[in-house]
This record gives structure tokens, sequence and C-alpha cells, in this order.
């Protein structure tokens, strides 16, 4: 729930008193977000084995994608190498899936809801983008609509949109690497992802 400090919403705590969304209640502190992790969040997040999963596939994914994106381009340029360039696809939408499933894991375990925590929410909804384009491509190849030209362009517009939702995912991983550094009072690295 978004919390708004001007809000006349209410919500319920745990004792089921209505307060204004945003108002602290007294030991209420694991609520509080001020940034992107609460205290508790960050303890789950740094303990749970799903995190160190996310932090493998994520570069698997992002360099089976490049690999796959020059098989592409190579296909459309040449006109060879299409069933290289689709099995390619079809292993990088595979690893989608995968990161997909096992982030929805890591942000219950972290967040307390499937998708879409606050923290992520932009990033998950353009996650589902996402998906829907690569569940595109491969409903194409399966059901033999399109063509291998129209298929290798759509895998190209989805990993446009992958690309995006990674930089989202990188910039977010940054600010959390800031945000830490800062309640340490240590200073970040400049310029990198700390």
């Amino acid at each position: 729930m978004h919390s708004d400090p001007d809000s006349k919403t209410t919500r319920l705590p745990h004792d089921g008193t209505p307060t204004a969304v945003g108002s602290r209640q007294p030991g209420d502190t694991a609520d509080v977000r001020r940034g992107l992790y609460t205290p508790d969040e960050r303890r789950r997040r740094d303990e749970s084995p799903w995190t160190l999963v996310q932090g493998i596939l994520a570069p698997l994914q992002f360099l089976v994608m490049l690999v796959s994106a020059w098989l592409l381009v190579r296909y459309l340029m040449t006109g060879a190498g299409i069933e290289l360039a689709t099995a390619s696809v079809l292993v990088k939408t595979g690893l989608l899936y995968l990161i997909m499933i096992t982030g929805s894991i890591w942000e219950r375990e972290v967040f307390g809801k499937w998708l879409f925590a606050e923290p992520f929410f932009w990033e998950d909804v353009v996650s589902m983008g996402v998906i829907l384009l690569h569940t595109a491509y491969v409903a194409g190849v399966l059901m033999g609509w399109g063509g291998p030209v129209a298929l290798a362009w759509l895998a190209l517009v989805a990993y446009a949109a992958y690309t995006v939702n990674a930089i989202q995912f990188v910039l977010k991983l940054r600010a959390a690497r800031l945000q830490e550094a800062g309640q340490r009072g240590t200073p970040a690295l400049q310029g990198g992802l700390s």
C-alpha cells in the first residue's frame, strides 16, 4: 500500500485501530519505509537463498540476450541461421520465465507479496510487458504465425523492452547500495554499483 502522509485514507495496524496512512504507531518500525528496504526487508533479502539465485540468473539472462540478439541481427542481414536464432530466443525466454518465477518467490520472502510490491512495482509492470512479448514470440513459433522475419523483429522488440527492464533493476540495485552506504555513513564508490 502506498504511504501518503497527507492522505485521508485509513489503514488498520496490527491491533485493528484505524490510523491515517503513513502515520507511525509505537513499535511499528518494520512498516516504515525509508528508501528501498526497511531494516526487516533488508535482513530478509540478505538471508534469502533466492537473492543469490537472482544474482546468478540476471547476468546469465543478459548474456544469453546479447548472443541471441547478435544471432537475430545476423539472420536479418544474411538470411542464414534462423534455427540457431530461434533456439536462442527460446532459451532466453525460458530464462525469463525462470527468473520471473524465482523473482516472485524472492519478492514474497522479502516484501510479503508475490509481485507488485511497492519498491518494485514499476519494474514488475514492465516485466509483464516483457513476458507478453516473449510469450507472443513463442506462440508465433509454435503456431506458425508471422514468419521468420516478423518473429525475429518481434524478438528484437522484446529484447529492447527487456533491456529497459534490466536498466530499471540495475538502477534500483544501485539506489539500494547508495542507501545502505548512506545509512552506514560510508561513501559509495563513485560511478559503480558499489
